[in-house]
């Protein structure tokens, strides 16, 4: 497949990033389905259907992001032009309803990726499931990958993570210096939300004051995501939360496509060949953004991430 190369009318990596926002295409009908999550908790699974002996494609979305998100619905529309089937799994919170639980979801949450993989595998009457994660989906899901190593080639024939932040410290920093906090007010603008709603099902869950207060993601981090999912705190969430250490654990083939301009994790952060296993492949094209991967004329398509996925698991999964 070709390479990503920006079209020449779309220049840096925050245009690349914003852009597609503008151009999301018009959804796709989807399936609902609702399912209990071991503990009692629900979660929200997004499907598009078609024959049974379709590949299957399995996105896990990225922060506050939902099956609406414009990367799912282009890749929805990419997986029924090529005749597949595709399930989005919305982690906990955001499939438009606050879930039951005192949790939410978080960028290590491997071991909720490890239920829902396995339950869409037994589901899938032993045809083979293809896993691929955007952002923070793709953080989790690379390090589930590496958890299992060659184990979970029994549950999916490869994973894919589009700019993953592999690395969660030099991402959180990074996204609180200059322009780059109108990323992270976005996103705390949704997260204190649905936080606030947490707390007055679950009445002293965590301080109320300092996610208030919290203006960037390591302030809420600490405040939040940290206590209310069992680490010490933000420091200790984005070590042990990073897909990047495990890496080289990886025994499955896998892809990792970072665009050196993404606004969210530095280039000089991003993972050389000799730090994942062989059967990584890294795709650190100059150009891209975060999420963005705008092709094509003005105003330009957002074709190129789901051709990139479908592709990599036709080609290297087999």
């Amino acid at each position: 497949m070709t390479p990503y190369h920006e079209p020449s009318w779309l220049p840096g990596g925050h245009a690349q990033t914003l852009w597609p926002l503008l151009i999301k295409p018009q959804p796709v009908p989807l399936r609902r389905e609702r399912w209990t999550t071991p503990d009692g908790d629900f979660i929200d699974v997004d499907h598009l259907d078609g024959p049974a002996e379709a590949p299957l494609l399995v996105l896990f979305h990225g922060l506050e992001g939902s099956a609406r998100s414009h990367y799912a619905i282009s890749t929805a529309h990419a997986c029924r032009k090529a005749g597949w089937r595709l399930a989005l799994p919305h982690f906990r919170g955001c499939s438009g309803e606050l879930n039951r639980r005192p949790r939410a979801y978080h960028s290590g949450d491997s071991e909720e990726i490890d239920w829902i993989l396995h339950r869409l595998q037994a589901a899938n009457g032993g045809r083979p499931v293809h896993a691929a994660g955007v952002s923070l989906g793709g953080n989790a899901l690379l390090k589930w990958a590496g958890e299992r190593g060659a184990a979970a080639a029994a549950v999916v024939t490869g994973v894919a993570a589009m700019c993953a932040p592999l690395d969660l410290a030099a991402c959180g920093h990074h996204l609180a210096l200059g322009f780059n906090r109108i990323y992270t007010q976005h996103f705390l603008t949704s997260l204190k939300a649905v936080s606030a709603a947490r707390l007055r099902l679950h009445p002293g869950l965590f301080a109320e004051m300092p996610m208030r207060r919290a203006s960037n993601l390591y302030q809420f981090d600490d405040a939040v995501t940290a206590p209310i999912h069992g680490f010490a705190g933000a420091d200790d969430y984005w070590q042990r939360a990073s897909a990047k250490p495990w890496l080289q654990s990886i025994g499955i083939p896998a892809l990792a496509v970072n665009p050196k301009n993404d606004p969210f994790l530095p280039a000089r952060y991003l993972p050389k060949a000799t730090e994942v296993s062989p059967l990584v492949r890294l795709e650190q094209p100059a150009q891209g953004g975060h999420v963005g991967f705008v092709s094509g004329s003005f105003p330009g398509n957002l074709d190129w991430l789901p051709q990139r996925l479908l592709h990599f698991f036709l080609s290297e999964t087999s």
